[in-house]
């Protein structure tokens, strides 16, 4: 690939093809972007109504998982639609992703629930995940593909960063739909049935994108490649069994996309779980928060794109990642005060410590369900407080001895399993102590939710938009940059794999592991970790093998 010549024009006014094909493109993956993030919107309700077989700390970590099940994919998503895409065409594939994606996510709202058919409802469910998660690895590298194959040299970060503003226009648009549904149906009847109508919804969307896609024509830059016989007849082979273009796949996946993907699924999905999982506050009302921080941060993904064109690709995205890595823990510490400000109170007065022998104690999370959690003091004990979602410490204790939570200066110690011979007296036991928890955790002002009188939502929206500016910083030049790495040929393929490994497992297993990283050390903020040792990895290797692609030209 060519640096841009000399005497390229510096200032290109978009023609009315060029904004046919930036608003059709977008407009587009929009949609499919809108299907994908409904499921991580309503994984609380999802996690009641699929996953009501096991316990419910466990229940909402597989929803998680069932949400991440879709990313697990897009990689294999990428590869199949990838090499189409390179010997076919992009317009006629991404047509095709976006046909699964739509048929796929209207399924989702008829399928019958847990209850009415048992462990055939999570499975389904979670076939469904799967060809929604191909169809988006097909979608994401055509649409941005297609679009800067069509912009000039030096405004193509400019022209891809509206393609970049899908993903958050995507998961906007659900928020709008799931809010105004929620306040028009009341919580209870949407909880009990109208969380299918978003997915219901989708069908008509799907119909319009597709009708306005089919006004598109093929990329000038394929067309011709094309017409000169010289597209690739192995874009699999070529783009990750030659070294020369492989190593370009591992450092933009390293070096860019792992650090991108988990600031944008932190920024976006952890934020919003985190709301309503730890902080307590009532799902309408975290939509709405996170509504109006994504209303307030989207222009910046255009702001980045542009800024792009003329700084560069690489200082933006490695100065994203290195802010989120610096400013994660802060940020959400300062959330929770913000956000439940009793609950901040109560955790520092009446800081609750669990003192168990750590071999006795398990690991608070059961992928199958079979472990209710109540064989030791210690499970019984920590079982209760994640359940409920509070921070803890954990102090050691020598084997033998009963464990016991300690509410600030209020000590309750757990039944002992080995002293209640039947069940019967397991159960009551366990009961009491968590009526005993309870009664303490109420007297210590934990609060059972937040409080809206009480949340300081200007500085919740402040610290929710901070997070969506990283976001920005790391995703709107992204397109161009992975676009600008690899030859036309097979551009498609190459720029697809690292893109959906980079979001698909790096980022979309985060809330995931996030949680279970929580459920695990008693922590409420443990997870965050996981993204910023990502991010700061990626700061290191994007220093260091990252190359800067802007002005290269892509026509070759």
């Amino acid at each position: 690939m060519q640096e841009e010549p000399a005497g390229a024009p510096r200032h290109h006014r978009a023609t009315r093809s060029e904004k046919l094909v930036i608003a059709a493109s977008s407009l587009g993956t929009v949609f499919e972007w809108y299907d994908f993030y409904l499921y991580g919107l309503l994984a609380t309700i999802i996690s009641a109504q699929f996953f009501s077989g096991v316990n419910e700390t466990t229940g909402f970590i597989l929803a998680l998982a069932a949400f991440a099940a879709g990313f697990a994919v897009r990689p294999f998503g990428a590869l199949v639609f990838g090499r189409i895409g390179d010997i076919v065409g992009r317009k006629n594939t991404f047509l095709v992703t976006m046909g699964l994606m739509g048929l796929s996510t209207f399924a989702v709202g008829l399928l019958p629930s847990y209850a009415s058919i048992g462990v055939a409802a999570p499975i389904i469910l979670v076939s469904l995940r799967l060809v929604q998660g191909l169809a988006l690895g097909g979608e994401y590298g055509g649409a941005a593909t297609y679009v800067a194959e069509h912009a000039p040299n030096n405004k193509r970060g400019l022209y891809t960063s509206w393609i970049q503003t899908t993903a958050t226009m995507g998961l906007f648009a659900a928020l709008l739909v799931v809010i105004g549904l929620r306040t028009l149906m009341g919580e209870d009847a949407f909880r009990d049935w109208g969380w299918r109508l978003p997915f219901i919804i989708s069908m008509a969307l799907l119909a319009v994108s597709i009708w306005i896609r089919l006004q598109l024509s093929e990329s000038p830059v394929f067309q011709k490649m094309k017409e000169e016989g010289t597209t690739s007849k192995a874009p699999l082979t070529e783009a990750f069994a030659r070294w020369g273009n492989l190593k370009w796949v591992l450092v933009a996946l390293f070096g860019a996309v792992a650090g991108q993907a988990v600031v944008w699924y932190t920024g976006q999905f952890y934020a919003l779980f985190f709301l309503e999982k730890v902080l307590r506050v009532d799902g309408a009302t975290a939509n709405i928060l996170i509504a109006v921080a994504l209303a307030i941060g989207t222009p910046f993904f255009i702001f980045f794109g542009w800024l792009s064109d003329r700084i560069g690709r690489k200082p933006i995205i490695l100065a994203g990642c290195a802010l989120a890595a610096i400013s994660y823990f802060p940020l959400f510490g300062a959330l929770i005060g913000a956000a439940n400000p009793a609950l901040a109170a109560a955790q520092a007065s009446a800081p609750v410590t669990i003192t168990a022998n750590a071999a006795e104690c398990s690991t608070q999370f059961d992928p199958v369900g079979g472990n209710k959690f109540d064989s030791t003091s210690c499970d019984i004990a920590k079982a209760y407080i994640a359940k409920a979602g509070l921070n803890y410490a954990n102090v050691a204790a020598d084997p033998g001895t009963i464990a016991s939570i300690a509410v600030g200066d209020t000590v309750i110690v757990a039944p002992d399993p080995a002293r209640l011979t039947t069940a019967e007296a397991r159960a009551a036991g366990i009961k009491a102590f968590q009526t005993q928890v309870k009664s303490a955790l109420d007297a210590a002002g934990y609060p059972a939710s937040a409080d809206p009188a009480a949340m300081n939502t200007p500085l919740v929206i402040a610290i929710l938009t901070a997070l969506v500016l990283l976001v920005t910083m790391v995703y709107g030049p992204i397109a161009a940059m992975l676009v600008e790495l690899f030859p036309t040929r097979i551009r498609y393929t190459s720029m697809s794999l690292p893109y959906h490994i980079g979001n698909g497992w790096f980022g979309g297993f985060l809330p995931t592991i996030a949680f279970a990283v929580v459920a695990a050390t008693g922590s409420v903020v443990a997870g965050l970790w996981y993204p910023v040792i990502i991010a700061s990895a990626t700061v290191v290797i994007g220093l260091v093998f990252l190359p800067e692609t802007n002005r290269r030209s892509i026509d070759d």
